[in-house]
């Protein structure tokens, strides 16, 4: 006995509200006002749908137990509103800039029925309406022309089972040719949208017939392996790990993947290299950017000095003296061995007087007339070195003059101008960057390195500072002696203790700067983290909890990850209020006044990531989100929160290169993938005045315990050690 499903009907309507719409996979809950039926719940998915706009639905009617009658959509169509009341709702949505309910109002008022035909084809008529000037109407126009792109390439992704809030971002990146290139080649997607990995792009591929054995396929899938292992750090891949990855990642067969891998290698467009016992595969400009880095480092060594001779014991005596302070043995023998060489590398932990050898490497040379450039990876590791140095520093990207259409315009054929370059927080530095730096390095330029090579690596690929340092090419100095004024903070002597892979004194002595507070269970940690910084911190340390103090946790997911923390903290330091606009983006609820963190560079913004700010404003029409980072305003779209996170907790990662006033760490076995003593380290250095280490003994003593580093794959220490060492190591 068959059952046989009844005929699917058609519900025409005008959007009277929309309950509920999910971005991600355009589910939508809407209210629908009908000639017939009178207003009715519609139910399905739809990419994009406005108040105001005629819908067509198909489907079957459906009786829920709590909501009653609903028409369950299969299928919806939209299409602009015809009627007057329909077309003001549909422009009085906020989906386009510059036209809110008053605007809407007068403009329907003007135009009636005629509105979109005036908006599309003779915009110029917008100025008869009281109050819209040219800059309205064009931002009108172009707003009504961007929408109608959007719709269809919402329209297309949906169809295809992709994510509609992307769109915004695919149109930004592909503009009006967005739905050719997807057609001509989808994999792009996965190559140059942030957030779109490889097997949504397959799928995509598939259902506009890829066939599963293409060339262009397998290709994807390979780039993509090596992409994946870039995020993990690495450089290149073993041969074979990336023939096993590749075929998992495709569900293709060994020969198949050896081929195509053979046929990149061919075309240059891979390279391969042995390294040790390993034949390595490297994408084409990775290898190139590790040549660079290279060659230039062992030129410089390779060359006489070009800094002014300095008297060494004269030249401490005068900076002593002009500081009153006096150096340190290791200290005094490192600045006098870093005004000798082209290229010199400083490195330590807290309290071993890295910047006061910085300084007097400045002031020393700088009496000689040596002109110095100082840069760090990121805004505020620069904006510290100005403040500790007492010299103009700035980020690397802007030393060397980045520009967001050309890229950087300081390289190889415009040189920097300069006699010595100090580069501080060198372990942050990818293996990118620094062949961008060292290109632009000046036929008679000196380069210092300075940085803490047991934090962690960079977050981008390479392992540069310790591939340096590992490699024996270049002369170091490796500082351990803390100075006397560092050794009364138990933050500094903690975090030593750690490096060495001691557990540190645990007792809370009431005048510390460093505790440790344990916590057993998640739930536990969670409590006491959330009133520490509430409660406790800000009276106690007289600390803003926003703007003062800052969680660091190891992980993204989990009860104790950034997501859960950040909703929690959220609730707590910022709850919803009446009056307090927030918008809900890309699985975040924004509010003004939420502390915020760039998750990715944007450089026409000048905003990097790891920057941190807070929301100052948020505005309606058209909606646009003010972040504030260091006194600079920012502002955002929409479409463009998915470079935003908040920053109540954010991860030990992000962490480099920043210091805090104070920060809390919830440290749980349930971190215990992450539970590394580099991590650990990491995070305690990152406290100015005050760290606090909240968890389980067990999960602090298997931190401590553990120096493994997760390898990376690279080729650079390889490629220094093809000469001698130097002959002047200190």
């Amino acid at each position: 006995m068959s059952a046989t499903l009844p005929d699917p009907i058609d519900v025409e309507g005008t959007v009277h509200s929309i309950v509920f719409h999910n971005e991600e996979n355009g589910y939508t809950i809407m209210q629908v006002a009908t000639g017939t039926e009178g207003i009715l719940t519609v139910l399905g998915s739809i990419p994009a749908v406005v108040e105001g706009e005629l819908i067509k639905a198909f489907g079957n009617w459906k009786k829920d137990r709590k909501f009653g009658r609903q028409f369950e959509a299969s299928r919806i169509e939209a299409v602009a509103p015809t009627s007057i009341a329909g077309i003001e709702r549909f422009l009085a949505s906020g989906l386009i800039d510059g036209v809110g309910k008053a605007y809407a109002k007068r403009i329907v008022g003007k135009f009636g029925t005629d509105t979109f035909r005036i908006i599309e084809e003779e915009s110029q008529r917008l100025q008869e309406v009281p109050g819209i000037g040219k800059g309205r109407r064009l931002t009108i126009k172009n707003s009504w022309k961007r929408q109608k792109s959007v719709r269809d390439i919402m329209i297309f992704l949906h169809e295809h089972g992709l994510s509609t809030a992307r769109a915004l971002r695919l149109y930004k990146t592909y503009g009006e040719e967005t739905v050719g290139i997807l057609r001509a080649d989808p994999y792009r997607l996965a190559r140059e949208i942030t957030g779109v990995g490889f097997k949504t792009a397959d799928e995509i591929a598939q259902k506009m017939g890829q066939a599963v054995d293409s060339p262009k396929r397998l290709e994807a899938g390979i780039q993509y392996v090596l992409e994946q292992a870039e995020h993990q750090g690495h450089c290149a891949l073993p041969r074979e790990d990336l023939i096993e990855q590749s075929m998992e990642t495709l569900g293709s067969p060994r020969e198949a993947v050896k081929t195509i891998i053979d046929q990149l290698i061919l075309d240059t467009r891979l390279i391969a290299e042995k390294v040790g016992e390993q034949t390595l595969i490297f994408p084409g400009e990775l290898y190139e950017a590790e040549q660079v880095v290279a060659k230039s480092i062992l030129t410089l060594i390779s060359q006489a000095p070009t800094l002014p001779a300095v008297d060494a014991e004269a030249a401490i005596e005068w900076f002593e003296r002009h500081n009153t302070i006096k150096l340190g043995g290791e200290q005094a023998a490192a600045v006098i061995e870093a005004t000798k060489h082209r290229f010199f590398v400083i490195t330590g932990g807290p309290g071993v007087g890295k910047t006061t050898i910085m300084n007097a490497v400045l002031q020393i040379l700088m009496a000689k007339k040596v002109k110095p450039v100082l840069c760090a990876p990121t805004g505020r590791a620069a904006r510290q070195l100005a403040e500790s140095t007492g010299q103009e520093a700035g980020t690397i990207h802007r030393t060397l003059e980045y520009q967001p259409q050309a890229g950087f315009t300081r390289n190889a054929e415009t040189p920097l101008e300069g006699d010595l370059f100090i580069i501080d927080e060198a372990s942050m530095i990818d293996i990118r960057l620094m062949a961008q730096v060292m290109s632009a390095i000046p036929p008679k330029g000196n380069v210092l390195l300075v940085g803490d090579v047991d934090q962690l690596p960079s977050v981008g690929p390479g392992s540069v500072l310790n591939d340096i340092i590992r490699s024996e090419a270049v002369p170091v100095a490796r500082l351990t002696q803390i100075f006397r004024q560092a050794a009364s903070s138990r933050i500094v002597t903690a975090s030593h203790e750690v490096n060495l892979g001691h557990l540190p004194p645990l007792d809370n002595d009431a005048e510390s700067d460093f505790f440790f507070i344990e916590r057993n269970q998640p739930d536990e940690i969670l409590s006491t983290v959330k009133h520490l910084i509430s409660e406790r911190i800000p009276e106690k340390f007289k600390l803003n909890a926003r703007d003062d103090i800052q969680v660091l946790t190891p992980m993204n997911r989990q009860s104790l990850g950034t997501g859960e923390l950040n909703a929690s903290l959220q609730e707590k330091l910022n709850p919803p209020a009446e009056g307090k606009f927030e918008i809900d983006r890309f699985g975040n609820t924004f509010r003004v006044g939420d502390k915020v963190i760039q998750t990715r560079n944007n450089y026409e913004k000048e905003i990097f990531n790891g920057d941190i700010g807070h929301i100052a404003e948020i505005t309606t029409e058209p909606v646009t989100i003010y972040v504030t980072f260091d006194g600079q305003s920012v502002t955002y779209e929409p479409g463009e929160l998915d470079e935003l996170q908040l920053a109540y907790a954010i991860t030990i990662h992000k962490s480099q290169g920043s210091e805090f006033p104070a920060i809390v760490v919830p440290l749980a076995s349930q971190h215990y993938m992450m539970l590394q003593r580099n991590l650990l380290y990491t995070a305690i250095t990152r406290g100015k005045r005050l760290v606090i280490i909240v968890g389980d003994r067990r999960s602090l003593e298997s931190a401590v315990r553990n120096r493994e580093r997760g390898k990376r794959w690279t080729g650079l220490q390889n490629r220094l050690m093809t000469r001698p060492p130097s002959s002047s190591q200190s």
